[in-house]
């Protein structure tokens, strides 16, 4: 903005006069700058509440079919021998398991190394960067093998060479390289070498190189010969062993304690022993608590979502507040700033018509019964009922109450249908669930079509909302520049009296002047 400098000869406010000259064209831009934030403010709150609603809608997915409800639970009778876990398709009963053998990782446990004397000149500082030859190798350059393998039987050879300055460092980074867990604990003084995987498949063998003496003596010295040398301590090698189980008489093995059995998850913990006196039983039932709990999850979901689309809808009036201008904001503290602001975010979707059509689609599918083998059911028939207008807090007469609910003060003290459902019945209130989910999710389906004025997956017109958005950036820059117009036409013809008055006062002073004379 250029900078001006007026009212020098006349004494006007220049600027006042001819901010009140144009103040018509400003309440113009103001007023479209208000609406436009209205509109922004409108958008953020149907974001979130759509964010809501679609959640519900792709939740209901775990709930529209028979297999959102296949909960099963399973134990042991000793669980410090086996422990257990079921899917949806594990049949109900019980069932024999003995452990005969738990899976076993392939383990050397190198024989301790004779290091340097602390203080010697050949002792590191650091005990891992030790050389072979100060731990008495005096051989030539060697190298032994090590042979790993996979589950699937793949089996690998690899080299490890090394010479007289090589270091227990660079033994043990070799050992990883070739496919092992391996470490040095510098307080045994001692290697520690496993496998990756348990099971026979996945054990190891470390030799020496085509039986070489010097890679005998270097493996000796380094504490990894399995066989008795007077180089050094004999290493103790376990070998990697599947587990083996019993399941009803018939033998199972795995390279881990772990074995999927006809939807079962069962992880051996200890040896049981062969016979029927060692076993441990396996019982598997429908697990009612976690259908339950699936159904109040869902009912909570619903509610939260149904009660915020109750309370935007019935919000009250903020017909006289409009949001603030920078000035109106200067003059207010932020905390009168945010309570007048979230008054009209709060009534933005007061009796919004498109709010009503998603609300109702919703009641109305949960309000809905279903037939099954020739009964009508509804969510009252499983004690789940609203508390109706006259009992239930404000804006929550839409929410939905399970009698006999724990957690719900209103219902907790009723007969709990439900559950009693669920344990004497369940093929039955499965059924319902399915059809009524299978409704709500078709009613809100319905709402998050894409049309011309809305985006698919949206209940609300975004497309509507955001071309509003911008025809009010149009508008506003509009008025924008006719205001600033409006500016440079009054400045100039001020700034034409301005230079007028001075000239006739240049004049006036110049007859006074000559008068004077």
């Amino acid at each position: 903005m250029a900078m001006r400098i007026s009212g020098l000869v006349s004494g006007l406010d220049t600027d006042a006069i001819v901010q009140e000259l144009v103040s018509a064209y400003s309440k113009k831009s103001e007023k479209y700058t208000k609406e436009q934030t209205k509109i922004s403010w409108k958008q953020e709150i149907w974001k979130n509440l759509n964010s809501k609603i679609y959640s519900l809608y792709t939740g209901l997915d775990s709930l529209r079919f028979s297999s959102g409800y296949a909960s099963k639970k399973a134990s042991a009778s000793d669980a410090t021998k086996a422990t257990v876990t079921a899917s949806g398709n594990a049949v109900n009963g019980t069932q024999k398991l003995n452990v005969l053998e738990t899976a076993e990782t392939g383990y050397m446990t190198g024989g301790k190394v004779k290091m340097p004397a602390a203080g010697s000149s050949s002792a590191a500082s650091d005990p891992l960067n030790t050389r072979l030859r100060d731990l008495g190798y005096d051989g030539d350059a060697a190298s032994f093998k090590v042979k790993t393998k996979s589950a699937d039987g793949t089996e690998k050879t690899t080299v490890v060479s090394f010479d007289r300055g090589s270091t227990i460092n660079d033994i043990t980074a070799k050992l990883k390289e070739a496919g092992l867990n391996a470490s040095f604990d510098t307080k045994q003084n001692r290697f520690y070498i496993s496998s990756k995987e348990s099971g026979a498949a996945s054990d190891f063998e470390i030799s020496a190189y085509s039986g070489d003496e010097n890679s005998l003596k270097a493996l000796s010295v380094l504490g990894l010969n399995t066989e008795a040398s007077a180089y050094g301590e004999q290493a103790v090698k376990l070998a990697g062993r599947d587990a083996r189980i019993t399941l009803n008489g018939v033998e199972y093995t795995s390279s881990s304690n772990s074995f999927d059995i006809n939807g079962l998850t069962i992880t051996a913990q200890a040896v049981t022993g062969a016979g029927d006196d060692n076993a441990v039983t396996l019982t598997t039932a429908t697990d009612t608590q976690a259908i339950y709990d699936k159904i109040k999850d869902f009912l909570t979901e619903y509610n939260n979502v149904i009660n915020e689309i109750t309370k935007l809808y019935n919000a009250d009036s903020a017909r006289d507040y409009e949001p603030l201008t920078d000035e109106e904001k200067d003059a207010m503290s932020d905390t009168e700033i945010e309570k007048w602001e979230t008054k009209i975010k709060d009534s933005l979707l007061r009796r919004d018509s498109t709010l009503d059509s998603v609300m109702s689609s919703m009641i109305n599918a949960m309000a809905s019964s279903v037939e099954i083998d020739g009964k009508s059911y509804s969510f009252s028939s499983f004690g789940i009922h609203t508390l109706g207008y006259l009992n239930a807090p404000e804006n929550e007469f839409n929410a939905f109450h399970i009698d006999g609910d724990a957690d719900d003060a209103n219902t907790s003290s009723n007969p709990d249908k439900l559950m009693a459902a669920i344990n004497n019945d369940p093929d039955t209130l499965i059924s319902f669930m399915q059809q009524m989910t299978s409704k709500l999710y078709t009613a809100i389906d319905e709402k998050m079509k894409s049309t011309s004025l809305s985006s698919a997956y949206k209940v609300y017109n975004d497309k509507e909302l955001d071309k509003q958005y911008s025809n009010y950036a149009k508008l506003i820059k509009n008025w924008d520049k006719k205001v600033s117009d409006k500016e440079e036409y009054y400045y100039k013809k001020f700034s034409a009296m301005e230079s007028a008055m001075a000239q006739l006062q240049s004049q006036t002073n110049s007859l006074t002047s000559l008068f004077g004379q």
